[in-house]
């Protein structure tokens, strides 16, 4: 481990969960450290526009969101027979752009035939997921909207304790939407009721639940 992600480490690591720290006039190389620092360890997430580095450290409560809404997708995709490709929280980073970012979760839908059953991406070259989820208990990630616009990503869903709203990508600005592109029979108001729904009930009878109103809504 080199001295600056040695550096790091000891940064990261004593960082508490739910909190941010921004550090500004950052070097790319640094960003890279950053990175290095955090390694595979799940409980971060950074992100990198053009100097300003944004480390974040994850709560359980964040994960178990970020969490059913991946069951949530798989179990509409997996019912409606549509291909998808799941990346979590993969790092997204363009060295050109001096950008970069590590949603929650993201995945391929339209996409998914392009990347095919590669375990890799390499997000420099390839299309962006078609979409990108962002859950904000403790944090606001609005700040990294402008990373995933220069990367192209057409959709993002970002969930802030109460309601999950949908963007949509329009001339290089997210902004609010009804419906989601990539899978269109989810709208922020059927999203945000599923998911709200945990706070009160466990995930398998709320997964239940949205699995019946699947088959009553099934194109």
């Amino acid at each position: 481990m080199s001295t600056k992600a040695a550096n790091y480490s000891d940064v990261i690591q004593q960082l508490p969960p739910g909190s941010t720290l921004v550090l500004q006039r950052i070097a790319w190389d640094e960003y890279e450290a950053a990175l290095a620092a955090a390694g595979e360890n799940t409980g971060f997430r950074l992100s990198y526009d053009q100097g300003t580095l944004q480390i974040m450290t994850i709560s359980p409560e964040h994960e178990s969101y970020t969490d059913l809404i991946q069951n949530l997708v798989r179990l509409c995709t997996l019912r409606l027979r549509i291909k998808l490709r799941s990346f979590g929280s993969a790092t997204m980073k363009k060295i050109q752009a001096a950008k970069g970012s590590e949603p929650d979760c993201c995945f391929y839908v339209q996409g998914a035939s392009l990347i095919g059953n590669r375990k890799h991406v390499d997000f420099a070259v390839d299309p962006p997921p078609d979409i990108v989820v962002e859950v904000d208990i403790s944090h606001d990630s609005t700040s990294k909207f402008p990373i995933y616009a220069a990367f192209g990503v057409p959709e993002i869903w970002r969930y802030d304790g109460k309601a999950l709203t949908i963007y949509h990508l329009r001339e290089n600005e997210f902004v609010a939407a009804s419906a989601s592109l990539a899978l269109p029979v989810l709208t922020t108001d059927v999203l945000t009721e599923f998911v709200n729904r945990t706070q009160d009930e466990d995930e398998n009878s709320v997964l239940l639940a949205f699995e019946e109103w699947l088959q009553a809504h099934k194109p």
